[in-house]
């Protein structure tokens, strides 16, 4: 009798010494957690996955110094409005009717959404909107022409950013860096960063042309969206 339950306890001991070996060996560190919870009957909390750290404009790595983070979105269809993040501030930003602006009011709209920075210090010079379908592009020309050397032009467009552009406003555009520009037209999407006097075309363009046959929306493309760091111009020499 003595000698069956001494059998029993080493078939026992070692069922468990062999049940631990296989956890360790199927779960690596977490054999010993597995077998406090077969012998406690409590479950253990599962470690939750660390998210990936988010950047300034939700980029996924810094941006290098005398560098500024940016994130621009075209408008999608006539519905959801284009964003611009500059350096972690949204300077303007439309969901459906709800306006949202940095500093400013009622300055995003149907067409072309512009901002203006000092391509020096990255300070924000001014925001307006150019309704390129039913407004008048002398409006933009007034705009563009007086532009300073170094400036950073933003744009991002919603709806219709093509309709109302003439050759001067797209050979402006095209000194700025763009090469879309010059075939831009109704209702395609749009977002861009150039600057005045830049020598050559700008890294930071993206088009999609509306088509009937590729359109993600009826009667539009899908919306665009770039991110980047893009470098400070060193001042200029007087």
């Amino acid at each position: 009798m003595r000698f069956a339950v001494a059998l029993r306890a080493i078939v026992l001991a070692l069922l468990l010494g062999f049940t631990w070996l296989l956890a360790n060996s199927m779960l690596g560190r977490d054999g010993n957690s597995f077998m406090r919870m077969l012998f406690s009957g409590e479950q253990e909390e599962p470690t939750p996955e660390p998210r990936p750290r988010k950047y300034k404009c939700g980029l996924s790595a810094p941006c290098p110094p005398k560098h500024l983070a940016f994130r621009l979105v075209s408008g999608a269809a006539n519905v959801i409005g284009p964003k611009i993040c500059l350096e972690d501030k949204i300077l303007i930003i439309l969901l459906g009717s709800m306006i949202l602006v940095s500093s400013a009011k009622n300055n995003v709209g149907r067409g072309l959404n512009i901002a203006l920075v000092n391509g020096v210090n990255g300070d924000v010079l001014e925001i307006k909107t150019f309704d390129m379908w039913a407004g008048d592009v002398s409006e933009l020309l007034k705009f563009l022409r007086p532009l300073h050397e170094g400036t950073l032009v933003f744009v991002a467009s919603f709806d219709d950013p093509g309709t109302k552009l003439n050759d001067e406003a797209r050979k402006l555009f095209m000194e700025l860096g763009s090469t879309a520009a010059k075939e831009l037209s109704s209702r395609d999407s749009w977002v861009f960063i150039g600057a005045k006097g830049i020598e050559n075309k700008s890294p930071f363009e993206q088009r999609v042309k509306n088509s009937k046959s590729s359109n993600k929306y009826e009667g539009w493309p899908e919306s665009l969206e770039m991110d980047g760091c893009i470098p400070l111009r060193a001042p200029l020499e007087t």
